[in-house]
C-alpha cells in the first residue's frame, strides 16, 4: 500500500523497513520533537475490520505504557485516512515505535545459522527481563519469535510488538486467519495451538522455542505445514538441543525442556524463575529441582519420533495400491486454503518384511489418528480443544478487593483454580483488582479463575526538564504516561519567557503513572534590587548577574564617595530582560578659592614748627605712637 507522508501531521513517513504479513515498518522522522522513529502501518484490510480496529487501539494503548529497556518503546498511536487506487478511502491505524539501529534476531540466524551457548543465554536473558516486565504490568506478548526482537547496535537486546498479537488473538480468528498476522507456527505454545486462554507461560513456551533455535539453527519442531507443526506442539516432545549442536550442556538442556513442558503447569510459571535458571546454567551453577527434573524424559533428535507429527498432518505415507487422501488440520475445519495435505502413496521394500510390517502399523495408526480427525472436523469440533464430558458447575465467588491469600483460598474451597497476575495499580497493594470470569458466573470445577493483584502503582523516574519550552515538556510527560498539573511563573534572568525553571517533584524522583506534574516557568522578567548606597561596582555586579544594562551618572554629593545614591527604576519593579538602568553615584564637591588683601603701612613726618600725635591703623591692629617731647627754645 501507498503510505500518506504524513501522519497525524506530526510523523513524516520515509523509506521502507521491513514488510510482514500484517504491517509494513517504515523509518520516520517526529517533526515535533526532531527525532527518528519506526511507524508501523496496519494493512488495510485489517484496517476495515470494526472488531480488530478497536482491539488494536486498546492494546496500543498498553503497549505505550510499557517503559522498559528491553522493550522497544510505543511513543505514539493513531489513525489517518488512505485512498486507495480504486478510490476508497480506508482507515490506516499506526503505531509510532522508538527506531533502534540493529538487526532482528532471525538476520543474526540468517547470517550464522546458531549462536554459542553463552551468547544465545545472555540474549534469552535479555528477553525474559522484558516479559517479567511486561506480565507484571498484565500484557502477554503472544507472538515471541527472531523476527520481533532487535540486537541493538551496542548490544543491548529489545523486544518488539508488545499487544499486536494480543489485539489479533482477541479477534476470535481461526489459526488460518490469523496464520499471517501472528507469524509462524514455530513458536505457538501448545494452549496457543489449541485455542485454549493464553496467559504469561504461553510467552515462556515460546522464549523456550526461541532459546532451542538460537541454539541449535532449527525450531524445535520442523514439518511441511503450519499445522503439523502445531500438532507436534500438543503432542510431540522435543529433542535435547545437544543431540543438535554438542557443545550445549546438560544443565542448558534441562532449562530448554523445562520451559518446552506441554502441560503449562509443568513449565516455568513465571519469567523470573526462567531467567534465574538460565543464568544459572551460563555460569555453571546448579539449576532447579523442577528443571533437572523434566529433562530426564527428553528423546534424541535422531529419534524418528519428530517426523510423526509432520506425518499425521502433512506427509503420511500410505502402502502401496492405497489411494491418496486429504487430511484436515485440527480446529481449522472450513478455516480457509493452505492447510490441507495430500498424503501422497509409496512402495514398500519386499526384502524386509519385518520393516514392511512395522511401516503398516504405524501407518494404521496414523490413518486412526487422521480419521479421528476428520470425523471431529466434519461434526465441528476440535480435537485438540474437546470439551470435559459433562463437568460438575460450580459458582465462582466474588473475590474483587479482597487480600490475593483470601481470594486464592475462597476460589479453591469453591473447586476452582485461582491463576494470579500482578498488575500495576493505584490500589491497595495485594488485593484483587478484577477476576475473570466474574463472581456468580457458572464454571465447570477445576476451571481456572484469573485474577488480577495489585502490584501498587506503576511509576517513572521524572527526567531534568529545565530549559525545556512549555510544548516540550508537555509532550515528554506525555510520553511517561504522565501529565502537567499546577504551572506558575518565576523570574530567571537565565531563561527566556516559558522555559521550565524547575518541577514539583524534583528531576530524577519516582512518581506513579498518571500523575500530574507542576511546572515552574520562566516570566521573562526580571526585578530590580535596592543597590541604593552600595558601592559602584558592587550594584554593577548584582545588576549585571540579573541581566540590567547598566548607566552610571556623577552628581557632586555629601555621601560617600562612589556609593549609588539613586537608581532610575525602583526597588521591586519588574522589567524586561535587558532593561537599562541608570545608577547615581556620588562624587565629593570641588575645593572653593578665597582672596585676602592687606593694606601697606603709612608714615607720617610732623612738620619742623608743629607736633602732632599721629595715629595709624592697620587692617587687623591698632598701634598707639606716643608723641615726641617738646623742645624749649633759649
Amino acid at each position: 500500500m501507498t503510505a500518506p507522508q504524513l501522519l497525524g501531521g506530526r510523523y513524516e513517513v520515509g523509506g521502507l523497513l521491513g514488510r510482514g504479513g500484517m504491517a509494513e515498518v517504515h523509518l520516520g522522522h517526529d517533526a515535533r520533537l526532531s527525532r527518528p522513529v519506526a511507524i508501523k502501518l496496519l494493512r488495510s484490510d485489517l484496517a476495515r475490520d470494526p472488531s480488530f480496529l478497536n482491539r488494536f487501539r486498546r492494546e496500543a494503548q498498553s503497549a505505550a505504557g510499557l517503559n522498559h529497556a528491553s522493550i522497544v518503546a510505543v511513543y505514539d498511536s493513531g489513525e489517518d485516512r488512505l485512498t486507495e487506487s480504486g478510490g476508497a478511502s480506508v482507515p490506516v491505524p499506526y503505531i509510532v515505535m522508538e527506531y533502534v539501529e540493529g538487526q532482528t534476531l532471525r538476520e543474526l540466524l540468517n547470517d550464522r545459522h546458531h549462536l554459542e551457548p553463552a551468547e544465545a543465554a545472555r540474549i534469552t536473558e535479555g528477553v525474559l527481563d522484558a516479559l517479567a516486565y511486561s506480565h507484571r504490568m498484565g500484557i502477554v506478548h503472544r507472538d515471541i519469535k527472531p523476527a520481533n526482537v532487535m540486537i541493538g547496535s551496542r548490544g543491548d537486546i529489545k523486544v518488539m510488538d508488545f499487544g499486536i498479537a494480543r489485539a489479533v488473538a482477541d479477534a476470535n480468528a481461526t489459526m488460518t486467519q490469523t496464520q499471517a498476522v501472528i507469524g509462524t507456527a514455530q513458536y505457538l505454545s501448545p494452549e496457543q495451538a489449541q485455542g485454549h486462554h493464553v496467559d504469561a507461560r504461553s510467552d515462556l513456551y515460546s522464549t523456550g522455542c526461541l532459546l532451542f533455535e538460537l541454539l541449535t539453527g532449527r525450531p524445535p519442531f520442523q514439518a511441511d505445514s503450519p499445522v503439523a507443526i502445531a500438532y507436534q506442539h500438543v503432542g510431540q516432545p522435543p529433542p535435547r538441543p545437544s543431540s543438535l549442536n554438542p557443545a550445549v550442556s546438560p544443565a542448558l538442556d534441562a532449562v530448554v525442556l523445562h520451559s518446552l513442558a506441554k502441560d503449562r503447569e509443568a513449565r516455568y510459571q513465571d519469567a523470573t524463575a526462567f531467567r534465574a535458571d538460565l543464568q544459572a546454567a551460563r555460569l555453571g551453577r546448579p539449576i532447579s529441582d523442577a528443571a533437572r527434573g523434566t529433562a530426564g524424559s527428553a528423546p534424541e533428535a535422531t529419534v524418528a519420533i519428530g517426523a510423526l507429527g509432520a506425518a499425521a498432518a502433512a506427509t503420511t505415507v500410505l502402502p502401496a495400491g492405497a489411494t491418496p487422501t486429504t487430511a484436515t488440520a485440527p480446529g481449522t475445519a472450513g478455516g480457509g486454503h493452505g492447510n490441507t495435505a495430500t498424503l501422497p502413496a509409496i512402495g514398500h521394500d519386499p526384502d524386509d518384511e519385518p520393516r514392511r510390517r512395522r511401516g503398516l502399523a504405524y501407518v494404521l495408526l496414523v490413518l486412526a489418528v487422521v480419521g479421528a480427525l476428520v470425523l471431529l472436523a466434519l461434526a465441528g469440533k476440535s480435537f485438540l480443544d474437546r470439551p470435559p464430558d459433562t463437568p460438575a458447575q460450580v459458582s465462582i465467588p466474588s473475590v474483587v478487593d479482597k487480600p490475593v491469600e483470601t481470594a486464592e483460598a475462597e476460589i479453591r474451597a469453591a473447586g476452582l483454580v485461582p491463576e494470579s497476575t500482578q498488575v500495576a495499580s493505584t490500589k491497595e497493594i495485594g488485593h484483587v483488582i478484577e477476576q475473570s470470569p466474574g463472581g456468580g458466573e457458572l464454571a465447570a470445577r477445576n476451571s481456572r479463575v484469573q485474577l488480577s493483584i495489585s502490584a501498587g502503582p506503576d511509576t517513572r523516574d521524572l527526567p531534568d526538564l529545565r530549559d525545556y519550552s512549555q510544548d516540550e515538556a508537555r509532550t515528554a510527560l506525555s510520553n511517561l504516561n504522565l501529565k502537567v498539573g499546577a504551572i506558575k511563573e518565576v523570574d530567571d534572568s537565565g531563561l527566556d519567557k516559558g522555559q521550565v525553571v524547575s518541577t514539583d517533584p524534583g528531576a530524577g524522583e519516582s512518581v506513579p503513572v498518571g500523575s500530574a506534574v507542576g511546572l515552574t516557568v520562566s516570566s521573562g522578567k526580571i526585578t530590580a534590587p535596592d543597590v541604593a548606597g552600595k558601592s559602584r561596582s558592587e550594584a554593577a555586579q548584582i545588576l549585571g548577574d540579573l541581566g540590567f544594562r547598566i548607566k552610571t551618572e556623577y552628581v557632586e554629593s555629601s555621601e560617600t564617595e562612589d556609593s549609588v545614591t539613586k537608581q532610575s527604576i525602583k526597588k521591586g519593579e519588574k522589567v524586561d530582560d535587558g532593561t537599562q538602568i541608570v545608577l547615581t553615584v556620588a562624587q565629593p564637591p570641588r575645593p572653593t578659592q578665597t582672596t585676602t588683601t592687606t593694606a601697606p603701612p603709612t608714615t607720617t613726618t610732623a612738620p619742623p614748627t608743629t607736633s602732632t600725635t599721629t595715629t595709624t591703623t592697620a587692617p587687623t591692629s591698632t598701634i598707639p605712637v606716643t608723641p615726641p617731647a617738646p623742645i624749649q627754645t633759649p
